[in-house]
């Protein structure tokens, strides 16, 4: 848990890409044992900070989920605090995204690159990846790191 000699995106991006390869788990947040999206993000601010800021209630692998709050976006506001403009978005920061307009955010990842972020998906597991037009476009909020 240091990021000595590091800035805290520096901090953050390393602390990411030591997740990748973990396989993809719903709901879990385990380093090489498995995680989702959300289970990433958890797990670099337990590297980062210790502990978490609270337990996530259950969710549904679901991206198609209609209705209901917006509790991904909800969570980060509370402890990201503000937004971050997509124009100003730099790597360490964490990207929420929406499969449409209408529906909740629903998958979250690390940006790791000013084209690429790291990321976990169900066929799949933790990877670095393009963040090509059809991922940028479905941007719904960026924040940073306290």
């Amino acid at each position: 848990m240091t990021d000595e000699g590091r800035t805290g995106a520096e901090a953050v991006i390393a602390f990411a890409r030591g997740w990748i390869g973990t396989p993809y788990r719903h709901q879990a947040s385990a380093k090489g044992i498995g995680c989702d999206c959300l289970g990433l993000v958890r797990g670099v601010w337990r590297e980062r900070y210790g502990r978490e800021p609270e337990a996530p209630p259950p969710y549904q692998p679901d991206w198609a989920e209609c209705g209901g709050e917006d509790r991904l976006m909800a969570a980060a506001r509370r402890h990201f605090g503000g937004e971050i403009d997509r124009a100003a978005m730099r790597p360490g920061d964490v990207l929420l995204f929406r499969w449409r307009s209408d529906l909740p955010a629903k998958h979250a990842g690390i940006l790791s690159a000013p084209d690429r972020f790291i990321h976990a998906y169900e066929q799949a597991a933790v990877i670095e990846s393009t963040l090509v037009p059809s991922w940028r476009r479905r941007i719904a909020g960026v924040f940073r790191f306290p």
